[in-house]
């Protein structure tokens, strides 16, 4: 492990740092190999959408990312630090479980079926993660979550228990305790996939206004175009673990080039 990691930096210095390098990385489950020499940065404040065919290894991006699943190749970078290595005597090893929650402070992600507590009022919710984790007082964690609530436009229901808001106010609320342990990183999986179409807009507002309020990064796994070209600064195609094509929504989507794109696409138009 150590020879085969030695080509790899300690740290990213120098120059424009992406704020998500993945170097090399490999990921199998046995013969199976779900993401292949996989590289791919992600500037700073850069929305990336990642779509493709189920089984390509879109999900398995942010699982990754959020230290889910171990790697079985390369090296994944977080804001120019090693996430899924550390620092030992000058090379790197296997992050230890303690470097891996430092590290994962600094990512939020925000699910395809919310998963808020239930016995927790939405403004509840927003404050676990900041006292308990972050050792914020109270005090210092209500401001913080009210200021969120308002900013998803769910100041009104800050009372409520999950059970008595709908689909697309839970996601909203899920957006705001991801958003309250302050992250460098957000990760959207298939956020839009469980609502109505009338409430898509609203969360689709929703993270456009934190990309416009907070210079945050974002990296989201979704199986609706509409939602990825509206939202998006990139879009990545994976195929078979790689990325078979990326470019700027309105490039990729109106003139692809690769014919596994053009398939994809094709076929997806179809079903709609």
């Amino acid at each position: 492990m150590t020879e085969e990691l030695s080509k790899y930096p300690l740290e990213l210095t120098g120059g424009d740092v992406p704020m998500v390098r993945f170097k090399n990385v490999t990921k199998q489950y046995g013969d199976l190999v779900v993401l292949d020499s996989l590289n791919l940065d992600v500037a700073e404040g850069e929305m990336v959408a990642i779509i493709g065919p189920s089984g390509s290894g879109k999900t398995t991006v942010l699982r990754m990312l959020m230290t889910l699943e171990t790697i079985n190749g390369g090296v994944i970078y977080v804001d120019g630090q090693p996430l899924t290595h550390m620092h030992h005597h000058g090379r790197l090893v296997r992050a230890s479980n303690r470097y891996l929650r430092q590290m994962r402070s600094n990512i939020g992600m925000c699910f395809q079926h919310f998963n808020l507590f239930p016995h927790m009022t939405a403004l509840e919710n927003c404050m676990e993660g900041p006292v308990h984790v972050l050792g914020l007082s109270k005090a210092e964690a209500r401001e913080r979550a009210e200021n969120l609530l308002d900013l998803v436009g769910m100041s009104d229901k800050r009372d409520q228990h999950p059970s008595r808001l709908s689909g697309g106010q839970q996601q909203r609320v899920a957006i705001a305790r991801a958003m309250a342990m302050r992250p460098k990183v957000m990760l959207f999986d298939e956020v839009t996939s469980a609502l109505d179409p009338e409430v898509i807009g609203e969360v689709t507002n929703v993270i456009r206004k934190l990309v416009s309020e907070h210079n945050l990064t974002m990296l989201m796994v979704t199986h609706q175009m509409g939602f990825a070209k509206d939202i998006s600064d990139r879009v990545c195609f994976f195929f078979d673990g790689k990325i078979e094509e990326q470019g700027a929504p309105d490039e990729l989507f109106g003139n692809p080039k690769k014919e596994r794109t053009q398939q994809f696409l094709s076929a997806v138009k179809e079903a709609v």
